[in-house]
């Protein structure tokens, strides 16, 4: 029994500490940035600054987009994508990445050998 109380005491303890330095900590995650009410400038200079971002683009829909191809994992190529914002219609925000089903790409040759 001892040893049960000594180990609820220690949980105790880091839990109260989580909680301590948990609610101090400033918040790192900081909701995803709404496209719609960003300017064009300022959705495509997002993508350009960090690279890619996650940006909701409607009231239950969001996308990754990307500066380019080399923010895309391996097997999936950059398409040009575009997104409403607060004051364009179709803005051309950089790319989003897709799979590549193209039959002329040199790893699928080398996996059907």
């Amino acid at each position: 029994m001892k040893s049960f109380g000594a180990c609820a005491n220690w949980v105790a303890a880091g839990l109260g500490l989580i909680a301590i330095f948990g609610l101090s900590a400033p918040a790192e995650a900081q909701g995803r940035p709404d496209a719609r009410a960003l300017t064009c400038d300022q959705a495509r200079t997002l993508i350009r600054q960090h690279g890619a971002a996650v940006l909701t683009t409607g009231r239950y829909t969001y996308d990754r987009y990307v500066a380019s191809e080399r923010y895309c994992a391996i097997g999936f190529i950059a398409e040009r994508a575009y997104v409403q914002t607060r004051d364009a219609q179709s803005c051309p925000i950089g790319y989003t990445c897709v799979i590549d089903t193209d039959d002329d790409d040199r790893w699928w040759r080398l996996r059907r050998r």
